[in-house]
């Protein structure tokens, strides 16, 4: 019976750590969301400053063709009858001056027309453009009633976020406990990796070392000096072919799941308990049983089974990914993989039912912050 009661406690309070998780995600996409609202605002903004310039200028000039056009009308009402035209060539002095008083009043009607084209055009413009207008403040009283609902549920989240920082806070205990277990499950794999990828260097190391001597004993010169550290990953010329194809395509690599949201990030992580957890990599919540992928060709160099769950480790040259929080695994050390090809699956919490993936990407032993390599 106590037994079942502790249980239901710790679902209770582990369902609630994972759901703060979920709720940070949740608040980052809805303030990026509003962002992305406020941007496009902006840029209506500026779309309804040109358009009402263009709007005024347009008017102006219609105000002034009209004035223009009824100043001709008017002089031409004068001058209408066929009679004052002809009495107006003929009064010329001679036949050139006639010539071109002819000229001037086949002239003048071709303007007329022309005017009355141009006011006609000109009005047509400034309609098209009063609609343009007209759309674009509607397209931003609905974009600015989107950034409101957005606000408005955005507060809801944040809401529900202080309600279970606040939970947690009163299972503080419960909850630290819970906390340093994950720091010893972070800490046992980043041993684990640490020591895979220093047994790496090492054996590359002794490699190049070999070479230089070889190659050293054949020209009867000294050996060349081997360099330290993660350099010598890509010591070959293979090695270093895919390392740098690796960094070229940062910021383009494929997510190593197919459809999920990053619940946890890179960097340090605390929880109001005075217990921070390190993040070497993101966490990815995704679909139960979804598949995981290699994000790039490479090889596989450890397989760890670590606490019942499974860990991935693919070299790419002098980078390293690391792939957890699996359930199954199809590949084996050793193994050449593809871009894309699969490598296992995701494990769901048999406790609160959700499924993530951590993932990582190194550069020799170092970490990096995956967000940055992974496509948009």
């Amino acid at each position: 019976m106590l037994r079942n009661s502790q249980r239901k406690v710790a679902s209770s309070k582990r369902l609630s750590l994972k759901q703060i998780n979920a709720l940070n995600a949740q608040i980052r996409l809805r303030e990026e969301k509003i962002r992305t609202i406020n941007s496009e605002i902006r840029l209506l903004d500026n779309q309804i400053y040109e358009n009402t310039n263009t709007v005024r200028s347009l008017q102006s000039q219609l105000s002034k063709l009209k004035k223009e056009y009824a100043a001709m009308v008017l002089f031409a009402f004068r001058n209408q009858s066929a009679y004052s035209k002809l009495m107006f060539i003929f009064a010329a002095k001679d036949f050139n001056q006639a010539y071109k008083r002819l000229k001037y009043l086949q002239q003048f009607g071709d303007y007329r027309q022309k005017q009355a084209h141009y006011i006609e055009h000109t009005q047509k413009a400034l309609g098209v453009k009063i609609v343009e207008l007209d759309h674009n403040k509607r397209e931003k009283s609905g974009l600015l009633s989107d950034q409101e609902n957005e606000k408005k549920t955005l507060g809801k989240e944040k809401n529900d976020q202080s309600v279970q920082l606040s939970r947690l806070s009163k299972q503080e205990k419960q909850l630290r406990q819970e906390l340093l277990q994950k720091q010893k499950e972070v800490a046992r794999l980043n041993r684990a990796i640490q020591t895979a990828i220093n047994r790496e260097i090492e054996e590359e190391r002794r490699r190049a070392e070999a070479a230089a001597r070889a190659a050293a004993a054949r020209t009867g010169t000294d050996a060349k000096p081997v360099a330290r550290g993660s350099s010598v990953l890509a010591a070959t010329p293979e090695s270093a072919k895919l390392s740098s194809d690796f960094l070229s395509n940062r910021g383009k690599l494929p997510w190593p799941v197919a459809v999920g949201t990053i619940v946890e990030r890179f960097g340090n992580h605390g929880y109001g308990v005075n217990v921070t957890v390190e993040n070497n990599g993101i966490d990815i919540k995704t679909s139960e049983g979804a598949t995981v992928r290699a994000v790039f060709s490479g090889e596989v160099r450890s397989v760890y089974n670590i606490g019942g769950q499974y860990a991935v480790l693919i070299r790419h040259g002098e980078y390293f990914t690391v792939y957890s929080n699996l359930r199954t695994v199809s590949v084996s050390k050793g193994e050449k993989v593809s871009l894309k090809q699969s490598i296992g699956t995701v494990i769901t919490d048999p406790v609160d039912g959700t499924t993530q993936l951590h993932f990582e990407v190194r550069k020799g032993a170092a970490p990096q912050n995956p967000e940055g390599w992974l496509a948009n």
